[in-house]
């Protein structure tokens, strides 16, 4: 079961809700998915891109939990002034924070997250915050009151899985007790297996999926491979060995002349 913030859930993929061909391949995307959890970002559903109440219809009838985001901020005033529009509009503390220092990578500016995290927190905010897998940063978002951190794996979009192999594993020894979700960077269902063989909690998709040639079915094979994933980890695999170790014992091998 993942705990994040007062929920509790069997699902360990979150879905995103961006880009995707129709509001019906959308739908079934999700539940093929099996989430529980969808991302929807208020500046682009507000901007017209699928407009009005139909699209927080379908979300509704999805029976799903709602994680708005603050996707597009660049400040901590757009950041949170956004994050207060979300909760009118959803009913919910909960609000995935982004706030963007480089319009090239997409990567977080950590300094921002960090003051919009502390204003959001105080606020009654339960905040999922958008991060690297920088130490310094994470100690400061949990100090600020986030109860989940969200790094990255790469830059958002662009599917090339866990870039820093050393820097998350690093975070995740850091930081047991608290819920990592890989959010960013993800291609393929093989990246968010090792994902949570790594020991992270959960992954969050969007392009890979919703940019799929089928994303219905991309959508089914990341929730077996998160399945895949969590159940490698607890299975307590084999510590890589730098020489080989036979798997058939040499006792009672027949002798070679």
């Amino acid at each position: 079961m993942l705990h994040l913030y007062q929920a509790s859930l069997n699902s360990r993929l979150l879905l995103g809700t961006a880009r995707y061909p129709s509001p019906a391949v959308l739908t079934q995307a999700v539940r093929a998915s099996r989430a529980e959890i969808v991302t929807v970002s208020l500046r682009r559903e507000s901007g017209g891109e699928r407009a009005g109440q139909g699209f927080w219809g379908l979300i509704r009838e999805l029976g799903v939990l709602v994680l708005p985001n603050t996707a597009g901020c660049h400040t901590v005033k757009e950041a949170v002034t956004t994050a207060h529009m979300a909760r009118e509009v959803f009913g919910t503390s909960w609000i995935k924070l982004e706030v963007i220092g480089d319009d090239d990578t997409l990567q977080p500016d950590v300094f921002g997250l960090a003051e919009a995290a502390r204003i959001l927190c105080a606020e009654g905010f339960e905040v999922f915050p958008y991060t690297t897998e920088d130490l310094v940063v994470a100690d400061r978002l949990l100090a600020a009151g986030c109860g989940v951190l969200m790094p990255w794996g790469a830059p958002i979009g662009s599917g090339r899985g866990l870039n820093n192999l050393f820097g998350l594993r690093a975070l995740r020894a850091h930081f047991p007790g608290v819920p990592l979700i890989i959010d960013a960077g993800l291609g393929v269902p093989s990246h968010a297996a090792q994902a949570l063989e790594l020991g992270f909690d959960a992954v969050l998709i969007n392009t890979a999926v919703s940019q799929a040639r089928d994303p219905v079915q991309m959508a089914a094979a990341f929730a077996q491979a998160v399945e895949a994933g969590l159940a490698g980890r607890l299975a307590g695999p084999i510590e890589p060995r730098d020489l080989a170790e036979p798997s058939t014992p040499l006792i009672g091998a027949a002798f070679r002349g």
